[in-house]
């Protein structure tokens, strides 16, 4: 069995980025339409990220504060049905008391 000698390796003039003709070519093509990377990318990224960042903070603080209120609310509506019930005893006592005393004796000039 004989071998014979493996081919010459293809020179790597395409890959090692020396002249236009050696790009790759997806990079080619952005090269033909003059891609630039957009420098203000970063700063808005973190723009973005900080906004987001402080509108969790603030809907956070919206729902401690609707809790808070919640909460407010819930111990008005039991003060006011605590009132409620107490008006409803002094009520009932004022007709109680007003049905029982004596009628005041009639001043007039008869």
């Amino acid at each position: 069995m004989t071998t014979s000698p493996s081919p010459p390796a293809p020179s790597s003039s395409r890959s090692n980025g020396a002249s236009g003709s050696s790009l790759p070519q997806w990079r080619l093509w952005l090269s033909m339409l003059n891609w630039r990377r957009d420098p203000g990318y970063e700063q808005r990224k973190m723009q973005h990220e900080l906004r987001m960042k402080q509108l969790r903070n603030e809907t956070e603080q919206l729902r401690n504060e609707t809790e808070q209120l919640r909460n407010e609310t819930e111990q008005l509506r039991q003060e006011n049905r605590r009132l409620a019930e107490l008006e409803s005893r002094m009520d009932a006592l004022l007709r109680n008391a007003d049905s029982c005393s004596p009628t005041p004796p009639a001043t007039g000039s008869n």
